[in-house]
């Protein structure tokens, strides 16, 4: 059954059996999927077929899913890819953020993960540079990110991704708390500038996985911050949101509290626009 204003997908991927679930997944969902088997095939039905999202495995015998989202981006520039693997490797996550993906899934997913994927993707928007790779090596990845709120939430899917070895709730809550830095980081130290960067290292070594995030902004006194949730929260925990509607912010201001809850450590600097985020393996 078609649902009215449904959405097209074109899937790809050589296993026969993610046709079957992903198809099984969609059913009853705004989406409609069409299967092919290969990146060749995939880049011959968009030349006469219009598709709202490409869902593309990486890993496929020929061109695979990362080249197949290069020449994508060069042939259909507007068309959304949401790259997927079930090896999920930095070079992976790097080469989909590289090549501009508006998302990222590890197999196997759920079908709440993939419907999410999609939704994000199709609703994501970004400009070349928004997210530029400038470390690639696995134990230390560097990238320079432009301070606009929906970059942050597009990088946060890949970077969920990028400690394969955590499971799944570790990942999560890993993301959640780098989320909230990041978007104080974009928001606070930035005020939303996209001419304005922030430098983000993800570093692993044998024990740790830390988080840098460095924005260009005057920095803070997490004391005088109170339009954000802090140690007197639970004592005053409407507070800080009275506070943000007076000044105009958007809800929210749980970043540090969140944080802090989610990590094993939190440091920030003295001037207060460099933090550390630390999970301990």
């Amino acid at each position: 059954m078609i649902v009215p204003n449904s959405k097209k997908l074109l899937l790809v991927d050589d296993d026969p059996s993610m046709h079957e679930l992903v198809n099984a997944m969609l059913a009853g969902t705004e989406w409609t999927t069409s299967n092919v088997s290969s990146a060749a095939e995939a880049l011959k039905i968009l030349e006469s077929a219009p598709y709202e999202l490409v869902l593309t495995d990486i890993l496929m015998p020929g061109m695979d899913g990362l080249t197949l989202l290069s020449r994508i981006r060069s042939r259909h520039p507007d068309l959304k890819v949401v790259a997927m693997t079930i090896k999920n490797t930095p070079d992976h996550v790097l080469g989909s953020l590289r090549n501009e993906a508006a998302g990222y899934v590890t197999k196997p997913f759920t079908r709440d993960a993939l419907l999410l994927a999609l939704s994000e993707a199709l609703s994501a928007s970004f400009d070349d540079g928004d997210i530029t790779v400038i470390s690639d090596h696995p134990q230390w990845i560097a990238l320079q990110i432009r301070c606009k709120l929906a970059t942050a939430e597009r990088l946060t899917q890949f970077i969920r991704e990028l400690p394969a070895d955590l499971s799944r709730e570790e990942r999560e809550n890993v993301a959640i708390a780098f989320r909230e830095l990041l978007v104080n980081a974009i928001e606070h130290g930035g005020h939303l500038d996209p001419g304005q960067v922030v430098y983000l290292n993800y570093i692993r070594t044998a024990r740790t996985i830390v988080y840098y995030i460095r924005d260009p902004g005057e920095g803070f006194s997490q004391e005088k911050l109170q339009h954000a949730a802090g140690p007197d929260f639970l004592e005053q925990p409407m507070r800080h949101i009275e506070l943000r509607e007076q000044m105009g912010l958007r809800p929210g201001g749980f970043g540090m509290l969140m944080a802090k809850k989610f990590a094993d450590e939190v440091i920030y600097s003295a001037k207060g626009n460099e933090v550390l985020l630390i999970k301990y393996l």
